[in-house]
């Protein structure tokens, strides 16, 4: 058992069942913080989810917004998640999608992508909220290098279960009985629970990997509480239940099968060699990767050569929310 970004030991023991305890990283992006669970000291990933931020919740005062200008993805798929607010997606396939809360956008890079992320001009003339969660899931060794796609799935087509003191949307893959139309690889889990104080959430114990991101309020695993802003990951196979505090509870529940092997990541790339990651590297600077029709004044360089590449080390990043 362990708790990351604890030398000090000021948390209490984990409880039966929970393998770690994740304490997201600040970060800057587009003019906006983000707090980074994943990857994680000793953690790079919770099955296929590799990158999992938090954005705001945070306010944009009239003029201002997001901007992430465009910027290159190989290796992985992005899932963006919102509860307040919008972003306006474009992409280098020619997309062009606001999401909205409840929405999921859903873009797989492959062999590689671009895409810009930005506060759509009505909505940075007013001011605005937002509020989500963007997650990267690395693409399996034999789907590295297929061809980019891009999918937008609106909240009102995705599976939700309501019981007694629970509702549950099921963002992407399977669980819970549903299956959701988002994820487009097999053996991945993720969802979105709100909880009444009291409620008990059972996790699904037919995936290898787990974990369960505090949002909102707070849960407890074993009677032992946790607060917002933790990702605790569980042990394979234990049957648990997250109970919510009396405060109720807000939870994004993700996992999967574990990867088929360590990933590199450079920025915004993620591959399972590194000699791709040096390819995309040398395509991004070259100018080989395509223009995002309607954005393509501005860009995000490669960042500079001294930053380090190797498995399981995330460099500095500047890219996407959740780079």
């Amino acid at each position: 058992m362990s708790v990351e970004n604890d030398p000090a030991g000021k948390l209490p023991p984990l409880p039966a069942g929970v393998e770690a305890v994740l304490l997201p990283r600040a970060h800057d992006v587009g003019g906006f913080e983000v707090r980074r669970a994943l990857p994680a000291r000793g953690r790079q990933m919770v099955g296929p989810f590799i990158f999992f931020d938090q954005m705001g919740p945070g306010e944009f005062l009239s003029g201002r917004g997001l901007d992430v200008r465009p910027h290159p993805h190989i290796g992985l798929s992005t899932v963006t998640y919102l509860f307040e607010g919008a972003i306006q997606h474009k992409d280098s396939l020619g997309s062009d999608q606001p999401i909205r809360p409840g929405d999921v956008n859903w873009m797989t890079a492959g062999r590689g992508i671009a895409h810009s992320e930005r506060t759509a001009p009505a909505l940075r003339a007013s001011g605005s909220r937002l509020f989500g969660i963007q997650s990267w899931v690395a693409l399996p060794k034999a789907q590295e290098e297929r061809a980019p796609d891009f999918a937008h799935h609106p909240a009102a087509a995705l599976p939700v279960l309501e019981e007694p003191g629970l509702r549950l949307r099921l963002i992407a893959g399977e669980g819970w009985g549903g299956r959701s139309p988002a994820g487009g690889q097999d053996g991945l889990f993720y969802a979105d629970a709100v909880l009444a104080a009291g409620a008990a959430l059972p996790l699904p114990d037919h995936h290898e990997e787990r974990a369960a991101y505090v949002l909102e309020g707070s849960v407890s695993v074993a009677g032992e509480a946790f607060d917002p802003g933790r990702m605790l990951v569980f042990r394979a196979g234990d049957r648990l239940a997250l109970r919510a505090g009396p405060r109720g509870a807000r939870l994004l529940l993700l996992g999967g099968a574990a990867m088929d092997g360590p990933r590199y990541l450079f920025w915004n790339f993620v591959s399972s060699s590194r000699e791709r990651i040096e390819q995309a590297k040398a395509d991004w600077k070259s100018g080989r990767f395509a223009k995002v029709p309607g954005d393509e004044q501005e860009f995000i360089p490669l960042p500079e050569e001294r930053l380090r590449v190797r498995a399981g080390v995330q460099s500095p990043a500047a890219g996407s929310p959740t780079s």
